[in-house]
């Protein structure tokens, strides 16, 4: 099930592009394009499903594994003191596509509360090793 207007949708079909992360057959993960620090990835279900209470139980599973599994790769990929992991549901959903939000984190890094210093990557080659280093942690960490 896919949403006609839906960017998440779009992104995950193909038609508009994403730096992609990670992706199997029930969720897809890319580089937020405005992050709040290098790392910062958005996990989509594959299908368009608005909240996780819209999510079917099926997939809760498999949509938190994977969340897990960035969690882990992210935070070793940029040697991260830890992680900020989180959805919102309706409210402050930029896109109404459920989505979960792993980003790194450190110590005294300026995230306060919800009032997130959104930045851009310096360059393309700045993504492209944030990228590379995620895909490299999650790989050492499936085997």
């Amino acid at each position: 099930m896919t949403e006609e207007n839906c960017l998440f949708c779009r992104i995950v079909s193909g038609e508009v592009a994403a730096v992609v992360v990670y992706e199997d057959a029930n969720t897809f993960a890319f580089l937020d394009h405005r992050p709040l620090f290098p790392g910062h990835t958005l996990l989509v279900p594959r299908e368009h499903y608005e909240t996780l209470a819209d999510l079917p139980a099926t997939q809760v599973g498999p949509l938190f594994k994977n969340a897990q599994l960035l969690s882990r790769a992210i935070e070793a990929a940029m040697e991260a003191e830890g992680s900020f992991v989180a959805m919102n549901n309706r409210v402050s959903q930029s896109v109404p596509h459920l989505h979960v939000h792993v980003v790194p984190r450190r110590r005294k890094d300026g995230l306060k509360g919800f009032f997130w210093p959104r930045t851009k990557y310096k360059s393309d080659e700045e993504l492209e090793i944030t990228r590379e280093k995620i895909l490299q942690k999650i790989k050492q960490l499936k085997n």
